[in-house]
């Protein structure tokens, strides 16, 4: 019978794509919805906890970006060493990686209370506003371990080519999130009543739930056990793989909380809710961008193995074929929001001038789509090679530089209205994304991929 990995190194390329992306697609519509519920009922209890749910969420995604960023080089680095039939540097990988994520964790926990109430007041919090964004950021803060623990978790899970398991974790989410969102807002029996701080604790009690089932999974792989405890304590040489391997990475993801900041303050210029605007807006957006990162999370499964394994022939296969399918999702998903995205904008926010300021970012931010597939996919293709470096280089120029001269020139020196800054974002985006898909296909061909 074919191991997991073996199963990466032979099966049809279309359809371990369509295997290991349909799960990870699934997943992530899941968690958008829970973000979506998030922002349900925070709007249930006002705008300015809406805009507090966006402020936050810039020091949220930091800690979800380098979580993603770590995680995708354990993935990479595990998946590697299992193409080469390395198993017990495969199971070193896993071991470690986790406490390495856990390590991070409380370095973040700490970093986050001492910078999130400076942050805010930068992007104009004050007074109650300030005070609804920091009672729902500390409650995540203090969870962040256990989002962490998770991404290690799954990490070891998506190198052997299962993207189900962490599908259900975020299925379940979802659903428990709807139970728990209103007790925990509202207060029931023994519950006190939280407001937008309860959003944040049902968040951080599923992740915990979270935690013991995906456990549960891993031991099922045998990649790890606790027979030997010292497999979990830190090495330097090991440490120094996955800091090689994942700052890059990690700092793209960074990078992008970091544009995320600079974008918003931008936004914040415009008012309250051009800010409450933009953050629905950029929730339903991230829907139908959902089966693109699934396609990416397939991608960096599939290539790292079969790149380890010097399957060259495979590698090239799997990018061109990722990228065919996200241009044919992303065709769709321009086409569903231009029909249904001021219906589903309208669902959250009833103020006129808000579900104006998100439709203006929709009905642009869709036609770039197609950049952001490129872009997904050959970062999880430099990532599973092992040639992570660009990926910093391409995040600072779209994230930063470009981001902040193509704001600050549209916003602030031409005064422009709110609808004309997603523009000269889409033309920054897609000057990226050629580039990258050049980078990336040079690059290939260096390394042996014909």
């Amino acid at each position: 019978m074919k191991t997991k990995s073996k199963h990466l190194l032979t099966d049809d390329i279309p359809s371990l794509l369509k295997q290991i992306a349909i799960p990870a697609s699934t997943g992530m519509f899941f968690n958008t919805m829970y973000n979506v519920v998030d922002t349900f009922y925070a709007g249930l209890i006002s705008t300015q906890a809406i805009s507090a749910l966006s402020l936050s969420f810039m020091i949220f995604f930091t800690i979800i970006g380098l979580g993603y960023g770590f995680s995708s080089a354990i993935t990479a680095l595990i998946g590697n060493a299992s193409g080469k039939s390395k198993k017990f540097l495969a199971s070193l990988y896993a071991h470690k990686g986790i406490f390495f994520m856990q390590i991070l964790a409380v370095a973040l926990t700490i970093i986050g209370f001492i910078i999130s109430p400076t942050l805010f007041k930068i992007l104009g919090a004050s007074g109650e506003y300030l005070e609804t964004s920091l009672s729902y950021i500390n409650v995540i803060l203090t969870g962040t371990i256990f989002f962490m623990t998770n991404f290690a978790l799954n990490a070891i899970l998506v190198s052997r080519g299962d993207t189900k398991s962490y599908r259900n974790t975020l299925i379940f989410g979802f659903f428990a999130n709807l139970i728990l969102n209103p007790l925990f807002i509202y207060g029931f029996w023994f519950i006190p009543a939280m407001g937008i701080s309860g959003i944040a604790f049902a968040t951080v009690l599923i992740q915990v739930l979270n935690n013991i089932y995906m456990l549960k999974k891993v031991l099922e792989t045998k990649l790890i056990h606790f027979e030997n405890l010292k497999y979990f304590y830190p090495h330097l040489k090991i440490y120094k793989d996955f800091i090689i391997q994942g700052i890059p990475s990690s700092m793209n993801m960074l990078i992008m909380a970091i544009g995320s900041i600079i974008l918003m303050y931008f936004v914040t210029l415009y008012g309250v809710k051009a800010v409450a605007g933009y953050g629905i807006g950029f929730r339903v957006e991230q829907l139908m961008l959902l089966p693109a990162l699934g396609l990416s999370s397939a991608v960096l499964s599939i290539i790292s193995n079969n790149f380890g394994a010097k399957k060259y022939d495979r590698v090239q296969e799997t990018l061109n074929t990722a990228l065919k399918y996200g241009f044919y999702i992303s065709t769709f998903g321009i086409i569903f929001l231009y029909i249904f995205g001021k219906l589903i904008i309208s669902q959250f926010d009833s103020d006129l001038e808000v579900i104006r300021y998100g439709l203006d970012y929709l009905l642009v931010e869709v036609w770039i789509f197609y950049a952001y597939v490129i872009l997904f996919i050959c970062v999880s293709t430099l990532q599973a090679i092992k040639k992570p470096k660009m990926i910093l280089y391409i995040a600072l120029y779209r994230q930063i530089i470009a981001k902040y001269l193509v704001a600050y020139i549209l916003v602030v020196w031409l005064a422009l209205d709110y609808f004309y800054l997603w523009f000269g974002i889409l033309v920054m985006i897609y000057s990226a994304a050629i580039f990258a898909y050049f980078y990336t296909q040079n690059l290939l061909k260096n390394v042996g991929v014909k």
